[in-house]
């Protein structure tokens, strides 16, 4: 069975700073894509940043300059550190990963994190 666990979530007031964590845990042979999702109550998912294997990221704009996404291929975990912290922020923040299963034949498929609460107060 592959997990993937979510960490640091919590309540900042606004500019301040969170790093959420996502380490994936079972049997697989390697992690492809790894990315940050969100969603506000009333508003649809929304991908907000993502990294690949080779390092190459992407940001929405709306985070553009204040959020960093990152990898560490060694803990299987992606990162995202979230600064200058705004209230429109506020959202439950999922991590994806798409996860090479096997490779005899060539197996891939997305996993989605439980979700961690991030909430910015003005």
């Amino acid at each position: 069975q592959v997990q993937l666990v979510e960490s640091g979530g919590g309540l900042v007031q606004a500019g301040g700073s969170l790093r959420l964590s996502c380490a994936a845990s079972g049997t697989f042979f390697s992690i492809n894509v790894m990315g940050w999702y969100r969603q506000a109550p009333g508003k649809q998912r929304e991908l907000v940043a993502r990294i690949t294997s080779d390092g190459s990221t992407n940001y929405v704009d709306s985070v553009k300059g204040r959020f960093t996404i990152s990898r560490d291929n060694a803990k299987n975990t992606v990162y995202l550190q979230l600064n200058s912290l705004k209230p429109e922020d506020t959202a439950v923040y999922y991590c994806n990963e798409n996860l090479i299963l096997t490779t005899t034949p060539w197996t891939a498929r997305n996993y989605w994190g439980q979700g961690t609460q991030v909430t910015v107060s003005s």
